[in-house]
């Protein structure tokens, strides 16, 4: 069997590693992929990202399945694509992905829907955009209505940061076409956990639950980034969180969709915050798994993932069920230098080292070129350890992460602080 796997990040190098260890497979492709699914040689990159060429090369290549990893081919319609040719693939419809790709529209639809999310309002215009934000006082989230890869969400704590997030995306149009409108949103506090499940149009299958690292340094602090560390599962989803959130939340999205004429298939993320008292609301939706929480993720399933999709695309999710590692799952971010803002490319990578059944380094941001391993984005490795403690893969994952050396690389040391500081 061969199975196509769409992008090249961190996540869908996690993703190819989890498949490939299917004895049903014979090639997993990876397109366009990147320096670290290049050295597996149970791994292929494909040089396409052109949604008609890659449906094309999986129809004369008898690709079995297709996994799309990030969310601007969805956006663009990638699955409409394929299935239009009979190709089997898992992922939502170019309607559908709007969930994650218009803040606009997944406002709208939780709130049409009574799904638990921040009052918010919609603004073109950035006068009315700025008296609003006078009017509603700081803290307040700004957030533009397009995909800005990451990039698109300001948490202003003061007025003055409100008011240039605006200017940035509705005056200066720094964002493009993403921010030509602006979602603003209410402040909300508690803590963020990672809630990603698997939907097959009606049957729903959740997967380990996962907690994400957006701020750039130690204490949550410096700018936002799509992420800097990870780990599963998260102690702040307990059983009777994880009931209410599928009851509240996740549910209710899958149904509602379905009652728009809408069906999503595909990986539905939603982030959240839970307050003090263990109300829980929705941040966001994303159409496709985190990253870096696929990492931790793939770490830690025991299921052959190759049956998991197949049931994914069949429309069979309610008759399988998922086998974990009882292990914590912990991943390390290196970037490069000058991330978030403007990343260095080109920086040698050294002392990646061997996986081991307590260890394994998943490639984002790499390229191999005449044998050298070099940085090539902005987060260039994630660097997952396994241990039956928080605090044991915590160490396990940052002994090899200090093997590994690029210049100007920058981590986070307190991946999993949260965890750690729970009573029990």
């Amino acid at each position: 069997m061969k199975i196509l796997v769409v992008g090249s990040g961190g996540r869908e190098h996690a993703l190819a590693w989890k498949l490939a260890q299917s004895e049903r497979i014979q090639m997993v492709y990876v397109a366009p992929g990147n320096g670290g699914t290049a050295l597996d040689s149970r791994l292929e990159n494909l040089a396409i990202t052109d949604p008609v060429r890659l449906a094309q090369f999986a129809l004369k290549e008898n690709i079995a399945l297709t996994v799309v990893g990030p969310e601007t081919p969805l956006a663009a319609g990638i699955v409409d694509i394929f299935r239009e040719q009979g190709l089997r693939i898992f992922g939502p419809t170019k309607e559908a992905a709007q969930l994650e790709s218009s803040k606009d529209f997944a406002k709208a639809f939780m709130t049409r829907h009574d799904i638990p999310t921040a009052k918010y309002q919609t603004f073109s215009n950035s006068a009315d955009a700025h008296a609003y934000v006078t009017r509603e006082g700081a803290p307040i989230v700004i957030k533009a209505d397009g995909l800005a890869a990451g990039k698109g969400v300001v948490v202003a704590m003061t007025l003055d940061e409100a008011h240039a997030a605006i200017d940035m995306m509705l005056s200066d149009n720094k964002l493009g076409d993403a921010g030509a409108r602006v979602v603003v949103e209410e402040f909300l506090s508690g803590e963020e956990a990672s809630f990603i499940v698997m939907v097959d149009g009606k049957n729903i299958l959740p997967l380990a639950t996962s907690q994400d690292h957006k701020r750039l340094q130690d204490n949550d602090e410096g700018p936002n980034t799509g992420g800097m560390g990870a780990y599963s599962p998260a102690p702040v989803v307990t059983p009777e969180l994880h009931a209410r959130v599928m009851r509240e939340i996740i549910i209710p999205t899958v149904q509602g969709m379905a009652k728009d004429g809408i069906p999503f298939t595909g990986f539905l993320y939603a982030g959240l915050m839970i307050d003090s008292k263990g109300h829980v609301k929705t941040l966001e939706f994303n159409c496709r798994m985190g990253d870096p929480e696929t990492q931790p993720i793939m770490a830690r399933l025991k299921t052959d993932l190759v049956t998991v999709m197949e049931h994914a695309v069949n429309g069979t999710l309610d008759t399988i069920e998922l086998d974990w590692d009882r292990r914590t799952a912990l991943g390390v971010v290196l970037a490069a230098a000058g991330y978030p803002e403007s990343p260095r490319k080109g920086d040698l990578i050294s002392g990646i080292p061997t996986e081991t059944v307590d260890h394994v380094v998943f490639h984002a941001g790499t390229e191999l070129k005449a044998g050298k391993l070099t940085s090539s984005g902005g987060r260039v490795l994630c660097v997952v350890g396994l241990g039956d403690s928080v605090k044991v893969a915590q160490k396990t994952a940052y002994q090899a992460a200090d093997a590994i050396h690029f210049d100007g690389m920058q981590l986070r040391r307190d991946i999993g602080w949260r965890a750690l500081k729970r009573p029990g």
